[in-house]
């Protein structure tokens, strides 16, 4: 977005602009309603919001949103609004159970990916995205909202064959959080009444109500008055607006409907303690809730200006807090403050820290002080000022990508408008108020705002939760906690000094670069640039996006260069030089240096392969550059930062074997690949004393000291006459030594034969399967689709059979993946959560539908459904800056013809029921898998 220096806004629009500005703002005036959005109201209390937008093109995205959560649900009916969304997939007036979802996967919207809802506390929300390219699949969109809305049947079957797959649901929460957070909410909550509603509800409820319990609250609460209807997408708003009122206009409200009232929060009435632990919980946290307060929503534009305000400390209170982060020993892993909100119509300022090796009283004293430094003395002139360069910018690229936007960005907008009543201005005149306010904003009407709102000592509630202390090791106790606030809040604060940076990341580009080839593929409008130092380039301008330009680069090498007694530094190299910044500027001074800029570079260090990945404003593009160019010649060495660094990640894995699921994926790892040094499991807090400052600075420069055999890539809304010269300059000039740009196969290959291995952990009564298919195969791009369409017609099955029919799970289902480095291989992950009692039954019924597939393969309807939603979506990718960048970098790596990318629906549509049903066969070989199977403990299996 260039709205600084105006470069695609037309002249029109300049004037526009001009004249608006010249326009005096009264802060009282009312925030107006964004122009390019049409809000209605039916006469029966429906309100509809409708918007024409060209992005994606040729689809709608369609919303149902119903001012209806689990806090209206009667004793009897606790998860029943959860369930009510369960049963708007299972029977209507117009689709029988399963119909719905069969119908949409056959116009190429597929369920969950597509097609969704959930249910929160005071709301649910259907999501339906339909595809346009034929007049009746608006249409019948349109009759699928409405039958949401007012024509569920609640068949007494269908429900009974829900509660499996809800109840399934609800295990997959269950845990150390959800364990943890039970005995959370109703402190932190005040004793609300939010704390007895959970979204999931009482599986005793689940399992047991009535019919009519449900078919109440549908009756009580699904009604138009708490209703809205969003159409935003390809379609004419006149068409989009008969379309509501002729299916919507005949909804009814009950003659005495029941009042939708809105739970309080009651104030806190004393400063207490609570300290959670659970034996699961892979982490230690602080947290401090201060008073809560009724949320200000804008409904003027001085409450927008206010707005601005708390962001604008919000950002410098962030960025006080993760600099703190930057010791060597820093108190906290990362930490933070600020005002947000708690439920709908409520906020209050709380501090939050992840505990280090220091534990609770270093984090505390961090929070409480810093806090207090900025209540007390407020920030600087350059803070402000970075944060207001910061603010502007993220305004301007907002505007400028205002044509370029996706619908479904808009629909969250709108949903927010009619739930919270967030004001919806339009981006033009938030730019507006943004050019014009923010100069307006004063230090000292910053430092004001922050003595008040930042807490003094005030009432609060003080948390720990963490794990259980292992032998010789402790938990705060709560008068401890309390003791703890009570110390940081006595300490002496000093004020803050801020260090003098340079303006600017290089003094000019460097002098010597050239291009000396360059040739076009006009079929995909690709560049080809080679440098003089032999660099080569590929650039595809794009008009995707008005704002945004990717990189990327590529080179063969990686960690497998490296020995296995090196594999650590190796595997971390890249962290650790991210950690230390660049030139004589740490990471955080960077940021302060590239303030009201938008750019990122990161380098990275894999198995085959380095290269770099970043993204910039189209004005930020030689910023982008630079940074690469710091990384080839002016790392930085801080052994400060190297041990912050490994001090938290040592932090971070000293309990990550406490959680079952990550014991889980740690076996599947060294089940595939037994003891190799190289497998890369869950990290131990043990691996980061294997990372050696000088010996990781030192791969990585052996790695990233020499361009040679490296090709970057950029997509994205640039002008090749004025990127090539930065590119000369910048990439033209990097160092090019001779180094090795080749991988070396180091021989890691998964078992064979059938592995199976069960692992018992977990004090809940929940399972996970993992099914996996490794092998060698000759590979090819036609191989490797075949495969993703066998895994994609399996899980149609998944879903058809285990949960719909069976029951047994909620989720889940199979992965495919094929690569030809550093041999040809592929592998066919299946992943499915149940419960212990089930495992047997789940996978005879998938090695059931497996052998079905080999011996039928799949019919020709789910194969064609398949096919229609990744054509569908690759219509949408071709438009996105992303999707090339990712196409581009594989015809790199596998050394195709870049052009491959527009044969894929050709090559997508060759697909065969044939072809898959032999891909079966080839690739399921049922004497060549592992199962890994994840049990609770012991002693609460009693089948096992």
């Amino acid at each position: 977005m260039k709205l600084s220096k105006l470069r695609l806004i037309s002249g029109a629009v300049l004037l526009a602009c001009a004249c608006m500005a010249q326009a005096e703002i009264r802060l009282s005036d009312p925030l107006p309603l964004a122009p390019e959005v049409t809000v209605g109201k039916l006469p029966n209390g429906l309100t509809y919001y409708i918007k024409k937008n060209a992005r994606p093109a040729q689809k709608v995205e369609l919303r149902l949103v119903v001012k209806a959560g689990s806090i209206l649900e009667d004793d009897d009916q606790q998860g029943l609004a959860h369930f009510t969304e369960h049963m708007a997939f299972n029977g209507s007036t117009h689709f029988k159970r399963n119909e719905l979802i069969s119908y949409l996967q056959s116009i190429g919207v597929k369920f969950g990916a597509d097609l969704n809802a959930y249910t929160s506390f005071d709301e649910t929300v259907y999501v339906l995205p339909i595809p346009t390219n034929k007049k009746e699949n608006l249409e019948k969109g349109f009759l699928v909202l409405e039958d949401w809305a007012h024509g569920l049947k609640f068949n007494p079957a269908d429900i009974n064959s829900e509660r499996g797959i809800v109840l399934e649901e609800a295990r997959l929460g269950k845990g150390a959080s959800d364990r943890m957070n039970k005995v959370l909410y109703p402190k932190l909550l005040n004793g609300s009444r939010y704390a007895e509603r959970m979204p999931i509800g009482k599986e005793s409820v689940l399992k047991t109500f009535k019919p009519e319990a449900i078919k109440r609250f549908y009756k009580d609460w699904y009604r138009p008055d708490l209703m809205a209807v969003m159409v935003v997408g390809d379609v004419e708003p006149k068409q989009a607006e008969k379309l509501i009122q002729q299916h919507f206009g005949k909804l009814k409200n009950p003659a005495q409907p029941r009042p939708r009232l809105y739970a309080e929060v009651p104030q806190r009435s004393q400063t207490e303690a609570l300290v959670i632990t659970d034996k699961e919980a892979p982490d230690d946290t602080v947290f401090i809730r201060y008073p809560i307060r009724a949320a200000q929503e804008a409904v003027t534009i001085a409450d927008y200006r206010r707005q601005m305000i708390e962001n604008l400390y919000g950002q410098m209170l962030s960025a006080r807090m993760q600099e703190l982060t930057q010791q060597a020993n820093p108190p906290f892993i990362q930490g933070g403050s600020s005002m947000g909100k708690l439920v709908r119509g409520y906020e209050s300022f709380s501090a939050y820290a992840l505990l280090g090796k220091g534990g609770v009283q270093p984090a505390v004293d961090a929070l409480v002080q810093e806090d207090e430094r900025a209540r007390r003395f407020g920030f600087s002139q350059d803070e402000l000022d970075r944060a207001r360069k910061n603010m502007l910018r993220n305004y301007e690229r907002a505007y400028s990508e205002r044509d370029k936007s996706d619908s479904a960005g808009f629909v969250a907008e709108y949903s927010r408008n009619f739930l919270e009543q967030e004001a919806i201005p339009g981006i033009a005149n938030e730019l507006l108020y943004a050019q014009e306010l923010l100069p307006q904003v004063t230090l000292q009407e910053i430092n004001e705002t922050v003595a008040k709102v930042i807490p003094d000592q005030q009432k609060k509630l003080v948390v720990f939760m963490g794990a259980e202390p292992k032998a010789g090791a402790s938990v705060p106790t709560q008068q401890q906690l309390l003791d703890a606030v009570a110390k940081a809040e006595q300490q002496t604060i000093e004020p803050r000094t801020e260090k003098v940076l340079a303006s600017k990341l290089m003094d000019g580009p460097p002098a010597g670069g050239s291009i000396v080839s360059e040739k076009l593929n006009s079929a995909i409008g690709v560049t080809e640039l080679t440098l003089g130092n032999g660099v080569r380039v590929l650039l595809k301008p794009t008009d995707f996006k008005n704002d945004q330009v990717l990189m990327g680069s590529t080179r063969f090498g990686g960690q497998s260069l490296f020995g296995d007694a090196d594999i650590y530094n190796a595997r971390y190299a890249s962290a650790v030089v991210g950690s230390m910044g660049l030139k004589d500027l740490a990471p955080l001074d960077l940021q302060k240096v590239l303030a009201g800029k938008t750019v990122n570079v990161g380098a990275s260090l894999g198995e085959l392969s380095e290269g770099f990945g970043g993204s910039a404003s189209s004005a930020d593009v030689e910023a982008m550059l630079q940074l690469v160019h710091l990384y080839f010649n002016d790392v930085r060495k801080d052994a400060g930062l190297y041990q912050s660094f490994i001090g938290k990640q040592q932090d971070l894995a000293k309990n990550s074997m406490a959680q079952p699921e990550a014991v889980f994926y740690d076996a599947i790892q060294h089940a595939m690949f037994g003891d190799n040094p190289r497998v890369d499991g869950v990290p131990r807090a043990a691996d980061f004393d294997k990372v050696g400052l000088d010996r990781s600075l030192d791969i990585f420069r052996q790695r990233f000291s020499s361009a040679r055999g490296m090709t970057f890539i950029f997509a994205g809304s640039f002008e090749l006459d004025k990127i090539k010269p930065l590119i000369a300059s910048y990439l033209g000039t990097l160092p090019v030594a001779d180094v090795p740009h080749a991988y070396r196969d180091v021989g890691m290959r998964p078992v064979t034969g059938v592995v199976k291995k069960d692992i018992y952990m977990g004090s809940e009564p929940k399972s996970t399967i993992s099914i996996t298919f490794n092998g060698d195969v000759a590979y090819s791009d036609e191989q490797k689709l075949t495969l993703q369409a066998l895994g994609e017609v399996l899980n149609l099955k998944v879903i058809e059979v285990l949960r719909e029919k069976m029951s047994m799970i909620y989720g889940g289902g199979f992965e495919t993946s094929m690569g030809q480095h550093p041999y040809g291989h592929y592998s066919v992950a299946l992943n499915l959560p149940t419960g212990p009692e089930n495992v047997d039954k789940v996978i005879a019924a998938a090695f059931a539908e497996i052998n079905k597939m080999k011996t039928d393969g799949p019919s020709a309807a789910d194969l064609e459904k398949v096919k229609l939603n990744w054509i569908t979506r690759q219509q949408k990718s071709l438009r996105e800056n992303r999707y090339w960048m990712s196409q581009l970098m594989g015809s790199v790596t596998q050394g195709r013809d870049p052009a491959h990318i527009l044969r894929y629906e050709q090559r997508v549509r060759a697909i065969t029921p044939q072809a898959v049903k032999l891909a079966a066969q080839r690739y399921l070989d049922m004497h060549n898998y592992v199962q890994v199977v994840l049990y609770p403990e012991r002693k609460n299996v009693a089948a096992k």
